[in-house]
Order: structure tokens, then C-alpha cells, then sequence
């Protein structure tokens, strides 16, 4: 049996490895720029670390969330949301009138059916990727769902600033993602970051100009018929 002195020793130098461990964390910092930087939304741009360790990835082991994304004033709110894989998202109806959501082109695909206001349905964000979720009913509603498998990111504010909190010392894949931008454009941005034991200054990224998800068909491949938007509507 473990005598007291021996005990708080054992305490005492595994507090001493946590906060080693929590000193040898640094912070990744940069900034964003989308096109010339002049009146272009900075907001839409997500920067992640991937550990190019498969070992230390696994490891990462992010506990999935409950999130939400609400429809109000025919938009959604928030417009872009990051979550870990096997999270779930509630789709919660706060407008007098009916929507459709539904995501049938990449990442995540579904639709939930109509529902009234006041109602609310879910999806569970099962796997790494990007889901594109429109409305059936409103061609105006847009927003996008990010299932990332690495906890260290960071969401550009409207100044297009950046900060990856905490990031432990080792390599790491840099990547973007901006809303409108294609894959190879995407691709290009990515590059191999090491952090060591102190703050990690990334620059400037520039970010080709992108473009909105306002231009899209309805669940079946068709353009929106206006008649069908009013008739799910109060008059």
C-alpha cells in the first residue's frame, strides 16, 4: 500500500508533467487576406493543423458536440459551423412559415423533409467533410457545415485574423478552406507548418478572391419556382 509521503511525491510529479507538457504549447497566429483585401469578407475562411503523425491524429480523440444552426428571417444562423465527426446539429425552424433543408452534394447528404415553425430536426455529422446545406424552399438560404478531425483551427474574424490556441510542439499540415474556392485552389494554400515551443507567426495568407453559395438548384436538380416559395408562406 502506498504510504501518504509516497502518494503526494506521485502527485506531485505528475502535476509536474501536465504542466510541462501545457508550457511546451504554443500558439499559431496570422492573418487572412481574400482577394485585394478591399471590402471582401474575410469571415468565410477556416485555417486547420493536421498532425502528419497518423499516431498523434488518432490520438486526438475529439469528443463529438450538440450543435445548432437556425433558420430565421430566411437565413442561417451561424452561416458557417465547424464541428468534430459524429457531432449532431439540430435544424430548428424560427420563422412563421415552412423550410426544407437539405445538403445533397457533398459531405453530409440529406434531406429533412418539410416542417412547420417551431419545429426542429437533426442530423448527425458522421464523417470528415464539407456539407453545402440549402433550403428547398428559399433559394436565398445558404450555409455550410465543417466536420473537422483536428480539434486546432480557427475561424478568420472580419478583420482576417487568425489564432490556433494551445497547439502542441511537432509537425503539421496547414490547410484553408474559403467558401467558393475549388479544391486545387484550396490545395495550393496548404503547407507544412512545424510549432515548437513558442509562438508560431504563420504571415499573411492570401486567399484568391472566392464567390457566395447563392447560385444553386433545388433538391431536384431544378430552378426555384417562385409560386412554390409563396405558397408555403403567410399572406
Amino acid at each position: 500500500m502506498m504510504s501518504n509521503k509516497a502518494f503526494f511525491v506521485a502527485l506531485a510529479l505528475v502535476f509536474c508533467a501536465a504542466t510541462s507538457i501545457s508550457l511546451q504549447a504554443a500558439d499559431v497566429v496570422g492573418r487572412v487576406q481574400v482577394g485585394t483585401g478591399k471590402n471582401e469578407d474575410m469571415s468565410g475562411v477556416v485555417i486547420s493543423l493536421t498532425p502528419l503523425s497518423h499516431d498523434r491524429l488518432v490520438s486526438l480523440g475529439q469528443p463529438p458536440v450538440q450543435a445548432v444552426l437556425t433558420q430565421k428571417n430566411k437565413k442561417f444562423s451561424p452561416h458557417l459551423l465547424v464541428v468534430p465527426p459524429g457531432s449532431v446539429v439540430q435544424f430548428p425552424n424560427r420563422d412563421p412559415f415552412f423550410h426544407n433543408v437539405f445538403s445533397l452534394f457533398e459531405g453530409k447528404r440529406f434531406d429533412l423533409g418539410l416542417y412547420e415553425s417551431g419545429a426542429s430536426r437533426s442530423v448527425r455529422f458522421d464523417r470528415p467533410g464539407v456539407s453545402y446545406i440549402f433550403c428547398n424552399i428559399h433559394p436565398q438560404m445558404n450555409a455550410i457545415v465543417i466536420s473537422l478531425d483536428t480539434p486546432y483551427y480557427s475561424l478568420a474574424d472580419n478583420s482576417g485574423s487568425i489564432k490556433i490556441a494551445s497547439v502542441p510542439p511537432g509537425e503539421y499540415l496547414l490547410q484553408v478552406w474559403a467558401e467558393g474556392l475549388n479544391s486545387d485552389e484550396m490545395s495550393k494554400l496548404s503547407r507544412r507548418v512545424t510549432v515548437a515551443e513558442k509562438q508560431v507567426q504563420l504571415g499573411t495568407i492570401e486567399v484568391p478572391s472566392n464567390e457566395s453559395l447563392a447560385q444553386h438548384k433545388n433538391k431536384y436538380g431544378r430552378e426555384y419556382d417562385s409560386a412554390t416559395t409563396s405558397s408555403y408562406e403567410p399572406h
